[in-house]
């Protein structure tokens, strides 16, 4: 392929590629679909008359939709349907829960939790004789009925994708695709009808804040990375997505690299930079595939490299391999992790924007931060700005998990309350549980309780009730976790995460972790509660970087929101929850026991008594408490205290 030398060919090659996409942009239309059947029943040599969109997501590959691809082609390829059938590996369609996703088109109808096996019922029913598969279907739970169509489920109602615009839509290793979709578009624009003034004046109009937690606002950083003058700049995309549960910016490399490519070039144009490069860890091997054969082929195009659509404009992108450290999602620290350095966060001033990597001017922006880029210069600030909230602007990609019936990754208008998230979109608590809390931006957010559903998920909001956005990770706990052993967990992450830099995270997160510790084994003290504020507190004010400082959230959320929770293991010894091993016992209900010898045969530490067809006794000074006689009891006779 010739490279594009001008923004009116790269606009050429969208119409001639534009076709590709007829059927899936226009599915959403009853009209305009009609009216492109219609075209394809009357032309002899219409060839594609129906596309199939299978999920080639991480999640989703884990669970064979590789498999379901190739039997696919090789099923239609056995039927002479080859020519008439389209098969494309899509990234995530977000309804991971559900995975994997097989969307047909033009009818829209969804396919959820498909196999391998299934794919022959979907060739000879759906595709042949024109008969959807019922068992396929996602069954709406509150009315037990199936649902054909996505728009109609309580997962999609709500969300608005703008981040996630061609995840699940278009082929992500397929640059013609992405073209069509408006793909470089924006570059375009930038490079010959703004000046890099204007670039950076229309993403600040725009309001779009940093989507990797701090929320600085992005025009902002990059006037002030603009107005440093020097021989070299770069741009840096940060995608050392760390935080526990969180897979965002993973699943937009996967689904729609070229966004993040463009949006880079278009950051160089405006700060006068002409080298990127993308921090990704090496734990994603799939977002690394895609990118590398994204890069490849907007260079082939000329998108990338020198004198970009003819501006003279210069541009290229690397990728730098990190080996998973929490703490190089800190801009310092991953700007050294990428010098061949300790991965340690430095002092600042000097930002980045005035000495960064290698001791030039940088930008640092995260994936999701970038994704938007491209649609705000396209479709301009303005637009951008009526969606969300007054101060946080457009809308915000969450990894939804936990004890939530819908997992997934969803994207949200900024304002939308955790109620929503939680209930509609996530479809309520797993097994009709109560919901006690959500944990908000991961290690560095806290856990917010139902008095919290109301808020509304923007910056200001969540730092109000003692959370923070982060990166985007909600993790929905319900009466069966202890809170004060989530918090003992997110800490031994921070303890281990760690760099050591710095005494208050090395030391106060410890000296944390060990009262935690003394206190989910039942040793705690009243006191140990004031030291654990206090520590928290002094941590907050004193660590070097914003990872230290957001460390103890977990701890402080915890114990404002759970305080008689904390004061239960203190006092009365015990775990509501059942989750603190050394806080529980197990015990046999002698008018329930037949004495069968079940649980005495499971128990490693010979701790449970009795005679056959006796009532058992289980010695609690024995007893590990590792739950195999609670798993094994047939008759509800062994119960926790």
């Amino acid at each position: 392929m010739a490279k594009v030398k001008s923004l009116a060919e790269l606009r050429a090659m969208k119409e001639k590629f534009q076709s590709n996409l007829d059927l899936r942009e226009k599915s959403e239309n009853p009209e305009a679909l009609t009216q492109i059947q219609d075209a394809m029943a009357d032309s002899e040599g219409a060839k594609v008359k129906m596309h199939v969109l299978c999920c080639g997501g991480t999640g989703c590959k884990s669970s064979a939709s590789d498999a379901i691809v190739a039997n696919f082609n090789t099923i239609l390829k056995e039927k002479g349907l080859q020519d008439d059938v389209l098969v494309i590996k899509t990234g995530c369609f977000g309804f991971c829960e559900k995975g994997p996703i097989v969307k047909m088109i033009p009818d829209n109808t969804f396919y959820t939790q498909v196999k391998p096996e299934d794919v022959q019922r979907i060739v000879d029913e759906h595709i042949v004789q024109g008969c959807k598969v019922k068992d396929l279907l996602y069954l709406d739970p509150e009315t037990n009925e199936h649902v054909e169509d996505s728009k109609h489920m309580g997962f999609y109602k709500k969300q608005l994708r703008i981040a996630l615009r061609n995840c699940g839509f278009i082929n992500p290793e397929d640059i013609d695709e992405c073209i069509a979709r408006n793909g470089y578009e924006g570059l375009g624009k930038c490079l010959t009808e703004m000046t890099p003034q204007e670039v950076i004046s229309e993403v600040t109009a725009s309001g779009l804040r940093g989507r990797g937690g701090a929320g600085f606002p992005t025009g902002v950083k990059w006037g002030l990375c603009a107005k440093n003058e020097a021989d070299q700049k770069y741009v840096v995309c940060n995608a050392d997505e760390g935080d526990p549960g969180a897979f965002m910016d993973r699943s937009i490399m996967e689904g729609d690299p070229h966004s993040i490519i463009e949006a880079m070039a278009i950051c160089g144009y405006a700060i006068g930079a002409t080298k990127g490069l993308v921090y990704i860890r090496a734990e994603y091997p799939l977002a690394i595939e895609r990118l590398q054969i994204a890069l490849g082929q907007a260079r082939e195009y000329g998108l990338l490299g020198k004198d970009i659509l003819g501006s003279g404009f210069d541009f290229d992108i690397e990728l730098r391999y990190g080996a998973g450290a929490f703490v190089c999602g800190e801009e310092t620290a991953l700007i050294h992790s990428m010098e061949g350095q300790r991965g340690e966060p430095t002092f600042k001033p000097p930002f980045p924007a005035v000495s960064g990597y290698l001791n030039k001017p940088t930008n640092v922006n995260n994936v999701e931060t970038f994704a938007n880029i491209p649609i705000i210069i396209t479709k301009g600030a303005d637009w951008f700005a009526s969606i969300g909230s007054e101060k946080s602007k457009g809308t915000k990609v969450f990894a939804l998990a936990g004890q939530i019936n819908n997992v997934g990754l969803i994207e949200v208008p900024m304002g939308t309350t955790l109620r929503d998230i939680i209930y509609e979109i996530g479809g309520g608590i797993k097994n009709n549980r109560q919901f006690k809390a959500v944990q908000t931006g991961g290690p560095s957010g806290g856990c917010l309780t139902s008095k919290h559903l109301d808020t509304p998920i923007d910056y200001e909001s969540l730092m109000a009730a003692g959370s923070m956005m982060g990166s985007g990770g909600l993790v929905v706990m319900d009466e069966t976790s202890c809170m004060v052993a989530i918090a003992k967990f997110y800490l031994e992450f921070t303890c281990e995460e760690s760099c050591g830099k710095c005494s208050p995270c090395r030391i106060g997160n410890k000296r944390m972790l060990e009262i935690l510790d003394k206190i989910t084994k039942g040793n705690g003290t009243m006191q140990d509660l004031q030291e654990l504020r206090n520590l928290a507190d002094v941590i907050k004010d004193t660590a070097l970087c914003g990872l230290g400082q957001t460390s103890p959230n977990p701890v402080l959320s915890t114990l404002d929101n759970f305080w008689d929770e904390y004061v239960e293991h203190v006092v009365d010894k015990k775990c509501r929850a059942g989750a603190c091993k050394s806080l529980m016992s197990y015990e046999i209900d002698p008018t329930k026991c037949i004495g069968c010898g079940a649980c005495k045969r499971v128990c490693p530490q010979d701790a449970i008594s009795g005679e056959k067809k006796l009532a058992h006794h289980i010695d609690n000074l024995k007893c590990i408490k590792c739950g195999a006689c609670y798993e094994k009891c047939k008759f509800g006779a062994i119960s926790i205290k």
